[in-house]
């Protein structure tokens, strides 16, 4: 079944979304590469080319934040960006390494050392 599948595994849609089409839930049969993001940043765009990861994956809203991830989820290194839907200028990270650790700046300016309590601030935003 596909749901099980790791999002990095799953068959890339081909169809081109604009930023309003972008679904607010996780997308379990396929992903959506950056690439096919009509309105992408070259910010996310490049998000993991210092981690050696060509693949940036789309993978959810939170609130008004678009969820991209460069490489995969768990036990490798990964970046994550959020970018404000309606200000790309208004963008955070979070670096995912190998070992579990992580640290992200979120918005209030606080750094985050969790990536459940980074999510939970853009939330909060």
């Amino acid at each position: 079944m596909m749901a099980d599948m790791p999002a990095e595994d799953r068959p890339p849609i081909d169809r081109k979304f604009h930023t309003h089409e972008l679904p607010a839930t996780p997308q379990r049969e396929y992903l959506i590469p950056a690439t096919h993001w009509v309105e992408a940043p070259n910010e996310v765009l490049h998000l993991g080319d210092d981690l050696g990861v060509n693949l940036v994956a789309y993978l959810r809203r939170i609130h008004g934040y678009l969820l991209w991830r460069a490489g995969p989820a768990v036990h490798a290194d990964a970046r994550y960006m959020a970018i404000n839907a309606d200000d790309f200028g208004d963008r955070w990270t979070f670096r995912l390494f190998p070992d579990g650790t992580g640290e992200g700046a979120a918005p209030g300016g606080t750094t985050h050392t969790r990536f459940r309590t980074w999510k939970e601030a853009l939330r909060d935003a």
